[in-house]
């Protein structure tokens, strides 16, 4: 049976991960020093630490798969409608004559990934939230989808 102590701070674990609204990278950093300064005091600590550096370190890999489909698609297609003259005789430029029928595939994919992105990022609150609740419960709990980076 965990103690309370230990249950807080594996929930203040989950729960830090939060603060990358607010500090950037505050979802590794102080899930690491939490993890780091309770791993070998607390086996629950030890678990839920691994589980939550593990689900942000797969997000990150997700996100960055999600970017690299995104911006490139985004940057060919605002190339192909440049204007190249203006570009080139320094003249100010208007995008005219944009169309969409040809690069309504290749816009798809770009919004596709940019949605997924958005939805990987409010499923990660929830679930953020939810696995906090089951730590608090004494309750060992895994993310989904999650790589084991951290065994």
């Amino acid at each position: 049976m965990e103690t309370t102590s230990e249950k807080n701070t594996a929930t203040f674990t989950h729960l830090s991960t939060l603060s990358q609204y607010i500090i950037p990278f505050g979802n590794y950093i102080f899930p690491i020093l939490i993890w780091t300064s309770y791993k070998d005091k607390s086996e629950f600590v030890n678990h839920h630490g691994k589980q939550t550096l593990n689900f942000q370190l797969s997000l990150l890999l997700y996100t960055l798969v999600l970017a690299l489909i995104a911006i490139p698609i985004f940057i060919i297609v605002f190339f192909q409608n440049l204007p190249m003259e203006a570009v080139f005789n320094d003249e100010d430029f208007v995008i005219r004559n944009f169309h969409f029928d040809g690069n309504i595939g290749l816009i798809s994919i770009g919004a596709t990934a940019v949605l997924l992105f958005g939805l990987l990022k409010i499923v990660e609150f929830f679930l953020v939230i939810y696995a906090s609740i089951k730590t608090s419960n004494g309750e060992y709990y895994k993310y989904p989808m999650t790589i084991p980076f951290i065994k």
